[in-house]
């Protein structure tokens, strides 16, 4: 795997983790009591995206680990995944 895709493969499954934390502990004005003018009610009362960020962080490096160690170790191929034989 080259440093590229390395990044690339960091990048998607960063991404991916936090799109499924972001509503974790998710509290809308409308329930906090103290709607900001010019926004929507369901807006987050307080987001915490730096905290939210540090966890995505966390748990990307461990799942990306993981990726990274099946991919390079070879137990998967582009062979095993060639059902219909187009990629030869």
């Amino acid at each position: 795997m080259t440093i590229t895709a390395a990044i690339v493969l960091f990048a998607v499954t960063w991404f991916m983790v936090f799109f499924c934390v972001l509503p974790f502990r998710f509290k809308s004005q409308a329930e906090d009591g103290s709607v900001t003018p010019g926004t929507p009610a369901s807006a987050p009362a307080d987001p915490m995206i730096g905290k939210k960020a540090k966890i995505t962080t966390v748990i990307a490096v461990v799942i990306f680990a993981g990726l990274y160690l099946v991919i390079t170790s070879g137990v998967i191929t582009r062979d095993n995944m060639d059902v219909f034989h187009i990629l030869n």
